[in-house]
């Protein structure tokens, strides 16, 4: 179903046009098998389009016997309704503008005093980007942020809301958010600080919406501070690395577990995401050069290729489990396929570093080591032990590809005391 708008000026046809219809985005299916129904808005001229998300999702069938047949049963006729009324209010938005302009139709439809002061709007621009970058963990949180937020305004007021205003959200009222998170439902500080960061994020790219004094966060009185458990970075001593290495295995997937752990140890402590992103045409001669995933969308023009340098054991590991198809553009491990989309490829990097944790964990209290043990403490492992070894706060810097030396130095104030006072010592041991 689908209407064509037209204005007339003296007689004239056409100073604006554009349709609006409702649309069944089949692109990417929901872990439920449906489809989200979106609120579609095209302008001939100048030729553009933009999809508005409703709160609808359908499979195929259910969506023609809603919406695309003339006579929809009757279990479907209050369904129908509701989504008219989404078209309608759209139709009556857009004719209220002279002159049809997205922004001004965006402000109206989502937001009477501007969509631009409205946290929720913010929250959806941003994630649409995210989702447009393909930075799926940072989508997966601000979608986590925003529900939470919805969530908590639910149990204020019983009802759900489709805005809040960012001269609302106070610091009384954020910290009125953490004690419900933490006192009601029992959450972490940790989980509250991630959603609370990312809504820091909405309120630093809306500033000049909203001017410094209604900016709640910071601190200092009437300023609200997001709660931070402090992260001293573990590692395994030499004596825990070599146990660990010639510890045991009782099966074939703890054996990959161990394997997997010490070549993200062995490779400057690349991540697990970063080691299933590899392709053969990463390897040249006796290096693995590549660029974090996680730099490539946020400064894409700035990333700079890391190189690692391939030993006995990463050549091993390589030989062990590599994909037989070496084609360049092909993957090197079978963590992710090509054939995966987005979302799927980062699902199975969770459970693949979840695989990882889980039996490497096993071994680990079979031998003697910490059972807190996770992919993460290879990379601090790595730096740690460059440390210990004598090496300088610049390749430590360079090998863990951090942007500048005060990225570095905040990690190594992570470190244990114990590491900080070997560092100490190795300075005047020319």
């Amino acid at each position: 179903m689908q209407i064509l708008i037209f204005t007339y000026m003296k007689g004239k046809e056409i100073t604006k046009q554009y349709f609006i219809s409702l649309y069944l985005d089949t692109r990417r299916a929901k872990e439920n098998g449906k489809f989200p129904v979106r609120l579609r808005v095209f302008t001939p001229s100048p030729r553009k389009q933009k999809l508005y998300s409703t709160k609808f999702e359908f499979s195929r069938s259910e969506y023609e016997s809603i919406w695309e047949t003339i006579k929809p049963r009757e279990i479907y006729k209050a369904i129908r309704k509701e989504m008219q009324a989404i078209v309608n209010e759209a139709e009556e938005t857009a004719e209220e503008l002279k002159h049809f302009d997205f922004t001004e139709f965006e402000k109206k439809l989502f937001n009477v005093v501007g969509a631009e002061s409205n946290v929720f709007w913010q929250y959806e621009q941003e994630i649409k980007e995210l989702e447009r970058t393909k930075r799926i963990g940072s989508l997966t949180t601000y979608k986590q942020s925003l529900n939470s937020l919805k969530a908590y305004l639910l149990h204020l007021t019983g009802k759900e809301q489709n805005k809040i205003l960012f001269s609302e959200i106070t610091a009384k009222w954020l910290q009125n958010y953490e004690n419900y998170m933490v006192n009601d439902l029992g959450r972490s500080v940790t989980t509250v600080g991630f959603y609370l960061r990312a809504l820091r994020a909405i309120f630093n790219n809306a500033k000049n919406e909203i001017g410094p004094d209604a900016y709640p966060f910071g601190k200092g009185k009437g300023k609200y501070t997001i709660p931070a458990v402090k992260n001293v970075k573990k590692a395994l001593h030499k004596t825990e690395l070599k146990r660990l290495f010639e510890a045991k295995a009782k099966n074939s997937e703890q054996e990959k577990a161990k394997d997997f752990w010490f070549f993200s140890y062995s490779c400057n402590g690349m991540n697990i995401k970063d080691i299933a992103h590899l392709k053969f045409e990463n390897l040249n001669n006796d290096e693995i050069v590549f660029i974090r995933a996680k730099t490539v969308n946020t400064k894409k023009d700035k990333s700079t290729p890391i190189r690692i340098y391939l030993n006995d054991f990463t050549k091993a590991i390589l030989k062990k489990y590599s994909n037989k198809d070496n084609s360049p553009k092909n993957y090197i491990f079978s963590i992710i396929s090509s054939a995966d989309n987005d979302l799927k490829k980062y699902h199975k990097v969770k459970n693949f570093t979840r695989f990882i944790n889980q039996n490497l964990k096993k071994i680990a209290i079979d031998n003697d080591i910490t059972e807190d043990i996770s992919t993460y403490w290879a990379r601090h492992s790595f730096a740690t032990n460059a440390i210990r070894n004598g090496a300088s706060m610049e390749f430590v810097n360079e090998a863990l590809n951090h942007s500048d030396m005060k990225t570095t130095k905040g990690y190594f104030a992570g470190f244990a005391d114990e590491t900080k006072k070997e560092f100490s010592e190795a300075l005047m041991k020319f």
